[in-house]
């Protein structure tokens, strides 16, 4: 099972994905926080026309040619530049906190489908033990009803019973096959490729200890994800209220400039230029309110779904506890039925043998202890996977 789950932590789909995702996530936060850096660039400019020089009367066309490094720089006053990074990063500790929960479903689900195959391994061997059982009454059926002990109708009996036996020796049969079908596929394989040789039940339980504190629920990935997005929600609703303050952006320039190409990088052609630029909008048309109004219902969007992780999050542990306690008992009084239906059919076998009951109470009697074997791995399996549940429910890594 160790090896299953290390084998889909590298080949899964799912968990490919999440990667590329955290990727895609972290790349934009950086994008947005270069906004807060100051932009500096290399230009050149070529133009011709006439007016250039208005204050020497003069309107023949004319060359003007310029080249030099630019500087920008928008004073960060009141975080509008700020303000989005940390909201993106946030964004991005989510689709981190998502690649998390993605590994941990899959690692969930690979020990989910590796022990429903190992329970119908186990039911296997049932379906194969009790058609070898009903074989060998058939056998004794056989001889008897040659020897006139017993009519064609018991013979028919057994018969029945044995291919409706071997029927559903074959449906299990089949259901392993399709499970192990999804393993592989859970796993990046292709299924006809895969194979997962049976073997004994020996996957051991870890222990839930009772009384496990409501905190432990802050280790699910899920549970970060969405508190992630709840304080990035919250962080836009301050963006959004930056828009009503004014902004302040600081200018450089310094080149050449002349209006023939070959004295463009003469010393006396220098030039050079600084500015500050103060903008405040009066009137935008409601723009700047519906983005306040837009974040904050995005805000109260995440909260909602926040509240609503936790719940999901408690009844899940609360489910997977409740089951593991009820499947306990269920467990013990299943042992009970299987030991008491195995007596009677080794008890009802001995006493058709020697003629004292008739074939129906036997049959009867094999009838009653397949179902309660089968019964009894439902339970065991349904134990294993409810103490899955409560492993995943928990976060993991128990």
């Amino acid at each position: 099972l160790d090896q299953l789950i290390e084998r889909a932590a590298s080949s899964n789909t799912d968990v490919q994905q999440a990667p590329a995702r955290l990727a895609q996530a972290r790349a934009l936060a950086r994008e947005v926080d270069s906004d807060r850096s100051p932009q500096v660039g290399l230009g050149a400019s070529a133009n011709r026309g006439a007016g250039f020089d208005r204050a020497q009367g003069s309107t023949k066309p004319s060359n003007l040619f310029a080249a030099g490094l630019g500087a920008s720089y928008e004073v960060d006053l009141f975080g509008p530049h700020a303000g989005p990074s940390k909201p993106a990063t946030l964004d991005a500790d989510s689709r981190e906190a998502l690649l998390q929960s993605a590994r941990l479903a899959v690692q969930s689900e690979v020990a989910q489908l590796y022990l429903a195959v190992r329970a119908l391994d186990a039911e296997r061997e049932i379906m194969r033990d009790t058609v070898q059982a009903y074989r060998s009454t058939l056998d004794i059926t056989e001889r008897r009803n040659r020897a006139g002990d017993v009519g064609e109708l018991d013979l028919a009996r057994v018969r029945t019973e044995l291919a409706a036996t071997e029927a559903d020796a074959l449906a299990v049969e089949r259901n392993r096959a399709l499970v192990e079908h999804a393993l592989a596929v859970v796993l990046g394989k292709v299924p006809s490729n895969f194979n997962l040789p049976a073997q004994d039940w020996t996957t051991a339980l870890p222990a839930i200890p009772a009384g496990l504190p409501s905190t432990m629920l802050a280790r699910r990935p899920d549970v970060l994800a969405a508190q992630k997005t709840v304080l990035a929600a919250q962080e836009r609703v301050g963006v959004a209220q930056t828009a009503w303050f004014p902004t302040i952006a600081l200018t450089a320039s310094g080149g050449y400039a002349s209006p023939d190409l070959s004295d463009l990088l003469k010393w006396s052609a220098r030039s050079w230029g600084v500015g500050a630029l103060l903008n405040l909008p009066i009137i935008d048309g409601g723009r700047r309110e519906a983005g306040l109004q837009g974040a904050n219902a995005q805000f109260d969007e995440q909260m909602a779904a926040y509240r609503q992780q936790v719940l999901v999050a408690f009844k899940e542990v609360e489910d997977q506890l409740s089951s593991l306690r009820l499947l306990g008992e269920q467990s013990a009084v299943q042992e009970q039925a299987v030991a008491s239906a195995r007596r009677a059919s080794s008890l009802s076998d001995v006493r058709y043998r020697n003629g004292a009951i008739s074939q129906l109470d036997l049959l009867d009697a094999r009838r009653t202890e397949l179902q309660n074997r089968r019964q009894a791995v439902l339970v065991k399996a349904l134990q294993y996977q409810a103490t899955g549940g409560v492993v995943r429910a928990l976060g993991g890594g128990w």
